[in-house]
Order: structure tokens, then sequence, then C-alpha cells
């Protein structure tokens, strides 16, 4: 039963606030702690639930923000960018199941902790007119893969994102209650690994036992639409070819498989700049 720990930094136990993720900020060397005892709490929880193998991969920023050296010594740690399946990197390699650690809501989002998708350049992403955060593009790769998501932790907004994409059965650890975009009711450290920990442990055996969450597919052919905040960025991300600019900030892409998609959405977002 291997078992592949996507983790971002803005949904972490304690975090509110942009400089509490930012490397640069003095706050960051705090929540990287932080970051990493959340998934340490979910590597614990895996293995109690059944986990033979548990890959790490480090999907915040530059992909070094984990402490290898404070990290459950029974993991893997998957560090760095690019990499090839960015922030789902492994997903590719036998896994059985995901839990998303850290993650947080989609731009735009109500009460929900440093909403954003991938960069706040981004206005919005839609694939096949539906709206899409990190979650579902993050999911839909791991769809690609027959990989299902069986857990997740973050703030009340990303716990009901997860389960409006992934279904009810998906094992939830809320870690704070967003009460604004950088504000938020926050549990303790020792609280929200006990939570994590109990989480990951469920989900891992209702994996084994076969109550298990359906892989996230999306219907062919894939349409994502993808709209900048400023309409230079939509400018330079139409250059790229199979990209088209549709109305104002707004560019399309379109291919047969969600892997193709998600490699666009990163071109597209890093000709931008």
């Amino acid at each position: 039963m291997k078992i592949l720990i996507a983790a971002d930094m803005e949904g972490i136990t304690g975090v509110v606030h942009w400089d509490q993720v930012n490397p640069k900020h003095p706050e960051y060397a705090r929540f990287r702690k932080l970051m990493t005892a959340d998934v340490n709490a979910a590597i614990r929880g895996a293995f109690a639930g059944g986990a033979t193998s548990v890959v790490v991969t480090d999907g915040h920023n530059s992909g070094r923000n984990i402490l290898i050296e404070e990290l459950d010594a029974r993991a893997m740690l998957n560090a760095g960018s690019p990499a090839p399946l960015s922030m789902v990197q492994g997903v590719d390699d036998g896994m059985d199941g995901v839990m998303f650690i850290g993650y947080h809501g989609r731009t735009g989002g109500a009460d929900a902790i440093l909403d954003h998708t991938w960069s706040e350049s981004v206005s919005g992403v839609w694939v096949n007119d539906r709206a899409f955060g990190e979650v579902g593009l993050n999911g839909a790769v791991c769809g690609h893969f027959d990989v299902p998501i069986i857990m997740a932790s973050g703030d009340q907004t990303l716990c009901a994102e997860v389960r409006e994409f992934f279904g009810s059965e998906v094992e939830t650890a809320q870690v704070k209650k967003a009460v604004g975009r950088m504000a938020a009711e926050c549990l303790t450290p020792a609280a929200s690994a006990s939570l994590i920990e109990e989480a990951a442990k469920r989900a891992v055996i209702n994996l084994r036992s076969g109550r298990k969450t359906k892989p996230f597919k999306v219907s062919k052919p894939i349409k994502m639409t993808l709209e900048f905040a400023q309409s230079e960025m939509a400018d330079k991300a139409a250059l790229m070819p199979g990209a088209v600019r549709t109305v104002d900030r707004r560019v399309e892409f379109s291919a047969e498989d969600m892997v193709t998609v998600y490699l666009a959405f990163r071109v597209l977002m890093t000709l931008a700049g």
C-alpha cells in the first residue's frame, strides 16, 4: 500500500499571512517547521493505517520547505522545482492513494485563508467550464493515473472543496476556521497533529478495506480556460502554440488528457511571468 503525501503550505497549521509562507521573511523558518510537523502527522497516520510505503512531495514555492532532517525517517521526499508533475510528483509511480496536506481554497473563495490558484496572477481557472483550484487541477492529474484522493487538511473552505470534487468519503482534517482571507481560528500544533494523524489513519484503513473514493476523472476533450489578473499576462501566454486568446484576459487550451493540460497550464503561467 503506497501513499503519496502532496504538501502545500498555505493550509498548514497556524498559517494566516503571506509572510509566514515567504522564504524571504523571518517568520518563514517557524512555519516550515510547522509544515514538517503536519506532514509527519500524516506519515504516522498513514503507516498506522497500514501503508507500506510513503512518499512526500513538497509542493510549495520552489519545493524546498520541508525540513528533511526532521522528517519521519520512514518516508521519502520529493523536493525541488521544476519537477515533471510538480505538486503531485511521484503519483505515476504505483501510488494507491494521495493525501493533500496544507492545501488551500481556490482563488476568489470566501473565508479561505490565502485563497489563490498557483499564483496571484491568476483570476480564475476553469476546466470544462467548471471552476478549478489547485485541488481540482492536482486531483485530476492523480485521476489520470487512476489514483484517488483519500484525505486532505486545511481550513473549512478547503475541506468543503475537497468533498465537492472527490466525494464525502474523503477524510478531512480542519486545522483552522477561516473568518477572512488573512484571519482564522487556529488549532494548536499538538491538536492539529492529532487530527491529521487520525484522519490519515482512517483514510488508509478505508483504502485497504475497499471503502475508497474513486479517482477523479475529467471528461474528454478537456478545455482549460485561464484568466489572468492583467492583460499583458494574457498577451504573453497567448504566444504558446495551441493557446487561444478569447475574451479580455482569458486564454484557452484544449487537449485529450489531463497531464497535457496540466503541463500547458504551467507553461502558460511561466510565459505570463
